[in-house]
């Protein structure tokens, strides 16, 4: 039974809110837990939407990160499709789209992030997509079924993740695939160089074509449909439809306006918050693609210490949202927490999957090591500075993230030989 001594508030329907909801009930509180979403459908994940949704491979129901029913079972007061738009702090409520006025005592923002969208002419024409949502991945994949059935050209904007893990599942579907990217490599700001270029090829074996150094400045249509996309080179790429694939940007809007802390877009934006996961307003947490935190994983290691005080990081991938809610759930209910994470996540493309764990922003690092054989995409990659592990890349290499976090916590100096040498057990080279 609900004891409405208390109520416990959270912003977003996506995991972040849906895990901290469960974790709310499984650590025993008995008060009231209101969760807001403003799509309609039930919390989900997101990795399956450029993934196995897309692809074919797994079934709509599949997403969900529970059942239904399971929401009324727990005692979860459940309103979708409606954005919370306003933040009363003194107060201590939130208005809802339609007026509704609800009551909190401790308030989880779990906002998630927004496509960023390209300000071009053209892109409000039908053949425009982004994908952020479950409604954007249904509305893609039979746009990839209809470009693959009839030899259709599709163009993305930005070799990311998103854009290459969408560039390989058109291409599952038959569909041309051309993808524009102003960097020298995918991935470019993430991998390097180093590693960039072999996902390239990957996915040059596959057909997909590369514009790389140049940027979208048009799209032009005729009847509201997509015929092409011009580059600011010049080129002029056929399409049917194009994808705008060019990042993402936290969903900061309530938060700024009721004056919470907030950081600088130019640092990568979010809510910022402590290493358990409070806003400046100790009733308010955050927690998902929207919030700023510490880089607490890398306290008492020189690699902290290198970096300035004031350093953060926003992490937009699943396991971030998995992990973060059920901790901003416990720091709710005051219990002591310390969010340390490394930072993870993982990709399918084609026939490599891969998994990167931590944190080797461009100018980081001074040495990249490579453990395995690269041709085979079968190997592991490092990014270390002064010898230290920064991140680790495993491809098609599986079982060796937790010595690969390990290793990134311990900030101890290794041997580069025997980090290289695949005959080295990486746990031996633990402390």
């Amino acid at each position: 039974m609900v004891d409405a001594h208390q109520t416990f508030v959270i912003v977003g329907g996506g995991l972040a809110g849906a895990k901290a909801a469960e974790t709310l009930r499984a650590e025993g509180f008995t008060g009231r837990v209101i969760l807001i979403g403003d799509e309609r459908d039930h919390p989900y994940e997101r990795p399956p939407l450029s993934k196995g949704f897309l692809t074919g491979s797994q079934e709509r129901d599949s997403v969900f990160v529970h059942e239904p029913a399971w929401y009324a079972q727990s005692d979860i007061e459940l309103h979708l499709g409606l954005p919370a738009v306003h933040l009363d702090r003194a107060a201590k409520a939130v208005t809802l789209g339609d007026g509704t006025r609800v009551h909190y005592d401790r308030l989880l923002l779990a906002t998630g992030a927004e496509p960023r969208r390209l300000d071009i002419p053209g892109t409000d024409l039908a053949g425009v997509h982004h994908l952020r949502r479950l409604a954007h991945a249904e509305r893609l994949k039979g746009v990839l079924t209809t470009l693959g059935r009839d030899n259709g050209q599709l163009v993305i904007a930005g070799a990311g993740w998103i854009g290459l893990e969408v560039a390989a599942a058109a291409r599952g579907y038959g569909a041309e695939v051309t993808i524009v990217e102003p960097e020298p490599t995918p991935l470019h700001p993430v991998l390097g160089p180093e590693l960039g270029a072999l996902f390239a090829d990957l996915h040059g074996e596959h057909g997909v074509r590369f514009h790389f150094g140049a940027r979208l400045t048009e799209i032009t249509g005729q009847d509201g449909m997509v015929l092409a996309a011009l580059t600011d080179d010049g080129e002029e790429h056929p399409a049917h439809s194009v994808l705008a694939a060019i990042g993402a940007a936290p969903r900061t809007a309530l938060a700024e306006a009721a004056g919470l802390e907030v950081v600088d877009r130019a640092a990568g934006g979010g809510i910022a918050v402590d290493a358990s996961l409070r806003t400046s307003d100790p009733d308010v947490f955050a927690a998902g693609d929207v919030a700023s935190a510490p880089l607490a994983f890398l306290e008492g290691t020189p690699v902290r210490a290198a970096l300035p005080p004031s350093a953060r990081l926003r992490v937009e991938h699943w396991a971030n949202a998995l992990n973060g809610g059920p901790a901003a759930a416990r720091a709710m209910l005051g219990q002591d927490v310390a969010y340390d994470r490394v930072p993870y996540f993982f990709s399918d493309q084609y026939d490599v999957g891969l998994e990167y764990s931590g944190y080797a922003p461009p100018g980081s690092y001074d040495q990249v090591l490579v453990r395995g054989d690269v041709g085979k995409r079968q190997f592991i990659a490092f990014w270390l500075n002064d010898g230290r592990l920064l991140a680790g890349m495993n491809v098609n290499v599986w079982d060796v993230t937790e010595s690969i976090q390990r290793l990134i916590r311990g900030g101890q100096r290794l041997d580069p030989a025997a980090l290289a040498d695949p005959a080295v057990p990486l746990a031996s080279l633990l402390p």
